[in-house]
């Protein structure tokens, strides 16, 4: 990857944002052939939240050359335990989700969010094709034949294609006019690290209250990353909670699985919202990452389904320049549009039915929750389908 002087450029495809998303949309574009521009300020990566990529993402990353690079500082996730805590009248069956019983080692592997993208910048500065504007875009204007866009550091370059990867207030969704639905949730999450005294086994598990889940999911050694999903006033309870306090109440909430139980420094508090693009491309402008859905995090899918994007859109690209066509025709962002469209809104209807669920205190709801859950685990194809579909959808195949 070459640093950009100061002046107009032209490339095939620019990618505006820095996070794990844009940077694989960077890194895949640029290894399909495209000359890509990736417009993002380099800045300190200090948040400690991780991610649990899923066997589909870890296999792009393999292809790109980045997850050698990092494999070894992630932890794999064999097992997912769902239990259900709600201390309600009705309430679902204990279930475990065994990668073995799909013939995986393991369903995929959870790495700390700074590592992941040291490993991608590392990826991204080989590549002869990717040119890196070391600023954040100031303006994104559309044209007939290209985009224009300018950075606050003064350079100005054109594009055929813009990659909006510039997160949930993405400039260029705003550039291309595309709406947002925005639902917002009754809750708020509460992210940190623990050390435990009890071995976790690569065993993922997820208690589900009546406020919504709260996951231990492995990392390297006796470490766990937490997701803990609580009503807004109780979240912001346990926020400020010291370190002793948080980490009594963190072990008591896991049942004391893991043992003695110490929260290390660093948390994030932040509340949950669906949202939805009504529109995945247009006038040239493309959406990956938060710029294209924002979901709750739930069953890992918001960063592997910004990796699917990135991935269905560089193959797309790959064929249109093959093809000789402009890849910024209406044409080929309608191509991407539905390549996205099913994986997007199946997924996040299902993570909204799941919550709800989770939440109501309805008993024909619990009910049936209760039900579904005890025919999965109780249905052997029924249960493998079910693993199969979360790791991505079938029909992408």
């Amino acid at each position: 990857m070459t640093s950009s002087p100061i002046q107009t450029s032209s490339f095939d495809v620019a990618v505006i944002g820095g996070g794990p998303a844009g940077l694989t949309a960077a890194i895949a574009l640029g290894s399909a052939g495209a000359r890509t521009a990736l417009i993002a300020r380099r800045a300190p990566y200090a948040d400690n939240r991780t991610t649990a990529l899923l066997g589909g993402s870890v296999e792009l990353l393999e292809r790109l050359g980045v997850w050698a690079r990092c494999a070894d500082q992630s932890a794999p996730l064999e097992v997912m335990r769902l239990v259900d805590d709600t201390k309600r009248l009705i309430r679902a069956p204990e279930v475990k989700f065994r990668a073995v019983d799909i013939g995986r080692d393991a369903f995929g592997h959870n790495i700390e969010n700074h590592v992941l993208m040291a490993a991608l910048e590392a990826r991204a500065s080989e590549l002869p094709q990717l040119t890196r504007f070391d600023a954040d875009a100031d303006g994104v204007t559309p044209g007939d034949d290209s985009v224009a866009v300018t950075t606050r550091t003064g350079e100005t370059l054109k594009a055929a294609l813009v990659v909006g990867a510039d997160g949930r207030q993405s400039l260029c969704r705003e550039a291309a006019g595309i709406a947002v639905t925005q639902h917002r949730l009754p809750q708020s999450a509460l992210t940190f690290t623990v050390t435990h005294s009890r071995p976790h086994k690569n065993v993922s598990t997820e208690f589900h209250t009546a406020q919504g889940p709260c996951v231990f999911v492995p990392l390297p050694g006796d470490r766990c990353s937490v997701v803990w999903v609580a009503a807004p006033d109780e979240a912001e309870r346990l926020m400020a909670l010291d370190d002793a306090a948080l980490s009594a109440a963190v072990e008591t909430q896991a049942h004391h699985i893991l043992g003695r139980m110490t929260v290390q420094p660093g948390r994030h508090l932040f509340p949950l919202s669906i949202e939805r693009p009504q529109a995945f491309a247009r006038n040239r402008i493309v959406l990956v990452g938060e710029a294209a859905h924002v979901l709750p995090p739930i069953g890992a899918q918001g960063l592997n389904m910004g990796l699917r994007d990135a991935s269905d859109l560089a193959g797309i690209v790959a064929s249109a320049v093959a093809a000789g066509d402009d890849i910024g025709a209406p044409a080929v962002l309608a191509r991407y549009a539905r390549a996205r469209r099913g994986d997007v809104m199946s997924r996040t209807a299902v993570i909204d039915i799941a919550n709800r669920s989770l939440l109501s205190d309805l008993l024909p709801m619990q009910l049936a929750r209760a039900i579904g859950l005890r025919l999965i685990d109780a249905i052997g194809p029924l249960k493998r389908l079910a693993m199969r579909e979360g790791l991505a959808p079938s029909w992408r195949s």
